[in-house]
This record gives structure tokens, sequence and C-alpha cells, in this order.
């Protein structure tokens, strides 16, 4: 009898740790994210990286602004946000060299979703250096400026660099956000755009309490 009592008590004490342990472990790896076979080098090793794959010319990128610009304004000082243009031929190029020519002047939340528009909205033929140098003039971005950033020497190893963490990231497809250069995340096994930013969300508690 007293073995049994034991027993209970035991039971009593691990249920609810089974229970709490079921809640955290909500997100289950192969199934609403992937880890990454080799974990990726991130931009700042002092934080935990959250790093968006997109491209301009991906309709869902676009769509996906709208929910992803709010939750990324309010990340905690310990999680660095950082987007990657995804480079999966040599006809995208342009379309990084603008994201980073941005970056670069530090001019991002000018151009950024002007450019989405331009080929999302406006449905205006948005290809070459000039093109975007347009959209650049409509916003106050000096020319010269814009064309020495695009064409500069960094820009070169800024656009290679992006093609080796695409490939580091094994992406399928956009948009796609990897944590911490350890977890990927897709529409597609998250349940889409919100479903993305729970798992997210989830992922980066996950690295949070790793570091302590």
């Amino acid at each position: 009898m007293t073995n049994w009592i034991k027993r209970l008590t035991f039971i009593a004490l691990i249920l609810p740790m089974a229970m709490c342990q079921a809640q955290t472990e909500k997100y289950q790896q192969g199934v609403h994210y992937e880890a990454l076979p080799q974990t990726i080098r991130t931009a700042n090793p002092d934080k935990i990286e959250v790093n968006e794959v997109f491209s301009y010319t991906c309709g869902h990128c676009y769509n996906f602004e709208a929910v992803l610009h709010p939750w990324s304004e309010k990340l905690a000082g310990d999680v660095d946000f950082q987007q990657t243009p995804a480079v999966w031929q040599p006809a995208l190029e342009p379309y990084a060299r603008a994201y980073y020519s941005a970056a670069m002047l530090k001019v991002l939340d000018k151009v950024h979703m002007p450019i989405f528009e331009a080929i999302h909205v406006k449905r205006e033929q948005v290809r070459t250096e000039a093109d975007f140098a347009a959209i650049f003039a409509a916003q106050g971005i000096d020319g010269d400026k814009f064309t020495k950033a695009y064409n500069s020497f960094g820009m070169s190893s800024m656009v290679n660099q992006a093609k080796a963490r695409i490939r580091g990231y094994r992406v399928q497809g956009t948009p796609e956000i990897v944590i911490n250069g350890k977890y990927r995340i897709s529409t597609r096994q998250a349940g889409g755009f919100e479903g993305m930013l729970n798992v997210a969300d989830f992922l980066i508690e996950k690295e949070r309490a790793a570091a302590q």
C-alpha cells in the first residue's frame, strides 16, 4: 500500500512538469520548423538573430510586410532583426543591390516599401539600376550617392555573402525566417504568415532559455 502511495505521489509531482513541457514544445521540429544541419554565423553573436529571406519580386513577401513590420518593431532588445534578399539567379542581383544600397545609405525606411509597391501595386518594370535609381530619386535620395553605393566594391561582397547565406539556410522559397542561424521557418510548415511569427516567437524564447 505504501508503494502505491509513493507511486501516486510521484505521478502527482511529475504530471504537471510533463504538461508544462508539452505546452512549451507546442511547435515541433520537422513539423512546424526545420533545424539547419549546420549553424550559420549571425551578424551579432551577442543577440538572437531573426533573418527574413525575401525577394522584391515575390508577391507573398510584399503581403508579409503588413504583419512582419509591426512584429519586428516590438522585438526585445536582445533580438537582432535582419533581412536577406534572395539571389537565386543573376537576374535577381539588381534587387539585392538595391536593398543593400538602401541599407548602406540608411534609407531603407524610405525606399523598401516603394520598391515593393512599384512592382506589385503600380505594376512597373523594375529590373535595372536605372529603374531603382528612379525609385530612390522619387524618395529624395541623391542620384550620385545611389550610383556609388550600387556599384561599390563592398556591394559585391554583400551580394556574395547573401548568396552564401541562402545556400547555408537551404531556403526553399520566400518569405522564410531563420532564427539565430539554426532554425528555418516557412509558411507551408507554420501555416501562414501569423503562424510563422508565432513559431519565430517560440524559437526566440527557446534560444533565450538556452543562453541562460
